[in-house]
């Protein structure tokens, strides 16, 4: 009773400034609050099946049409008819606060009622809703006090971690559902082989596919298509190759994942062979399929097979481009260094260009160091982030415009932005690495720095000298040099190589595009360590060999 008493003064809160807007519950309601004489723990059984039934329907009509008004006068209809402790009504009711953005009353009603009430279905609800919206630690409080889970409520957990990218811990709650003999299903695959993918990390991809195999999941094209990403992502493209080979791929979306890894591979001829061959395999495509066809040829830049497939979706396949095609052959162009068509292609759009078209665009006048055009780009975009403030800096110290890039900065300052931390991680012994740029907090610090510091002069050795035209600041050659020396991505390799055998291949994986001076160190470490070096930026992977790199330095 206490608790629901409690409950009475959330509902007291926001009923000070909607109490005249139930003029039909007013009655019930005064009653309610001044004596609490209809709150109860079971609701009278003769309106049990009729009222319960009613208030369950009607929130699930509020979850899809939130009014906060109507939610609230529920809320006080379920105290009042004495539901106020029914899981199922009480987990809804918290769900359909999420749903109208009501976080805190959201929190404040479950904060009001013990865990221990829910059963499983209650709980299932209420984590993918918190997950949903991103309240990562609520959910996980709901999923460590729920007395029985099932295999949904890890499932909820497992997912809800990827969807908000915390890869590294979805594999982590994954390993403890094994540990506590819970059975995954194929849900519980589909979501770890995304964290797999994300994270880069082949032994995890490797041991979660064994797994698969062992517990006899049964492939359906979800998860075959979820395999093919992953190794594709984890820089094996040659075993996504033989997965879409061995399963049955009469579904487009099997055929889209093996065409969208080839592209960020750089493999644009590979991908066009895959896509010629969906016709003679009766397999009709989808828009998915042509923004693999776009991005495979962006990123080798083929711009005559670019325009042929993107007049192909609509002549052939009566299929009207999108935002994503748009952008896809901007970026196209852009790269190129065919500026005015790409800006001329944004203009003539039929669709009203996004953020997303214009920083692409930004980010073309960024590689071809157009400052005017980069200037107007900037001007598209209503609300700067600090990726858009740093792609128009580096246009600006590209041209040796310190000035303007100084005023870019002090609009950072001034505005607060800060910029993207840049993070690489190495996948060693089963055990993921993270690190940021000049990142120390590694136990084995001083040796990976050690490590990094002998790569350095071996590769000056060897000719190469530092890239530092896109330093942010106008300061000499040597402190530029000390700024590029320990970036994420060459923090993360040196750690590869301590931890390695010499000759094998290592991967890095970093969250945003590698820059110049990076890339190029890169290609001589590679030859000169006689080892494969696999990176994989935001945009593309990365195959260093023998001093050359498989985006021919196009990216």
């Amino acid at each position: 009773m206490l608790r629901i008493a409690r409950s009475r003064r959330i509902l007291l809160h926001y009923y000070c400034y909607y109490y005249s807007s139930f003029p039909m519950w007013r009655q019930n309601l005064s009653s309610t609050f001044s004596t609490g004489a209809h709150l109860s723990f079971s609701p009278p059984e003769s309106h049990y099946s009729q009222d319960y039934h009613r208030l369950l329907c009607i929130l699930e009509g509020c979850k899809k049409s939130p009014n906060l008004r109507t939610i609230a006068g529920i809320h006080a209809n379920i105290i009042k008819l004495g539901y106020g402790m029914y899981p199922s009504l009480i987990s809804l009711m918290v769900v359909t606060y999420v749903s109208c953005d009501k976080f805190i009353l959201a929190r404040q009603l479950l904060d009001e009622i013990p865990t221990s009430y829910f059963d499983a279905v209650s709980a299932n609800l209420m984590i993918a809703s918190f997950m949903k919206m991103g309240a990562v630690d609520v959910a996980k409080t709901i999923f460590n006090e729920v007395p029985l889970g099932d295999l949904v409520t890890w499932n909820s957990l497992i997912g809800g971690y990827v969807k908000n990218d915390m890869f590294k811990e979805a594999l982590s709650v994954f390993r403890k559902m094994l540990r506590s003999n819970v059975e995954p299903d194929g849900y519980s695959f589909a979501s770890v082989i995304t964290a797999c993918a994300r994270l880069g990390a082949i032994d995890h991809a490797k041991w979660v596919h064994h797994l698969m195999i062992e517990k006899k999941i049964e492939l359906n094209y979800i998860l075959s298509s979820a395999l093919i990403d992953m190794y594709s992502k984890c820089g094996r493209i040659e075993i996504a190759r033989g997965i879409f080979d061995s399963v049955d791929h009469m579904n487009v979306s099997v055929w889209n994942a093996l065409i969208n890894g080839l592209a960020i591979h750089g493999l644009a001829l590979d991908a066009i062979g895959v896509f010629s061959q969906m016709g003679p395999e009766n397999v009709s495509p989808d828009s998915i399929t042509f923004i693999g066809l776009l991005t495979a040829c962006s990123h080798c830049g083929l711009v005559e097979e670019g325009w042929k497939y993107f007049d192909l979706m609509k002549s052939m396949y009566l299929m009207e481009p999108q935002l994503e095609h748009y952008g896809a052959m901007v970026d196209l162009l852009g790269r190129a260094g065919l500026l005015d068509e790409a800006y001329t292609m944004i203009k003539e759009m039929p669709i009203e260009p996004d953020i997303i078209i214009w920083r692409t665009f930004l980010s073309a006048c960024r590689i071809h160091k157009n400052s005017e055009m980069g200037e107007l780009a900037s001007t598209k975009i209503s609300h700067l982030g600090s990726g858009d403030y740093v792609l128009l800096s580096n246009i600006y110290c590209s041209t040796n415009k310190w000035d303007n890039a100084e005023k870019v900065r002090y609009v950072m300052k001034r505005k607060g932005v800060r910029k993207s931390s840049g993070k690489s991680w190495v996948e060693v012994g089963n055990v993921v690495h993270q690190f940021k740029a000049g990142d120390r907090s590694h136990p084995e610090a001083e040796l990976i720095y050690k490590t990094l510091k002998e790569l350095i002069h071996r590769t000056k050795l060897e000719g190469f000298s530092s890239t530092t035209e896109l330093v942010l600041m106008d300061i000499s050659d040597e402190e530029k040099e000390e700024n590029l020396s320990y970036h994420s991505e060459k923090l993360a390799l040196a750690y590869g190589i301590l931890k390695s055998s010499p000759g094998t291949r290592i991967q890095v994986s970093k969250n945003l595009r590698t820059c110049l001076d990076c890339h190029s160190w890169m290609k001589v470490v590679a030859k000169v360590l006689n080892r494969e070096i696999i990176v994989r930026d935001r945009i593309r992977f990365h195959h260093f060999v023998d001093g050359y790199c498989s985006c021919g330095d196009y990216w």
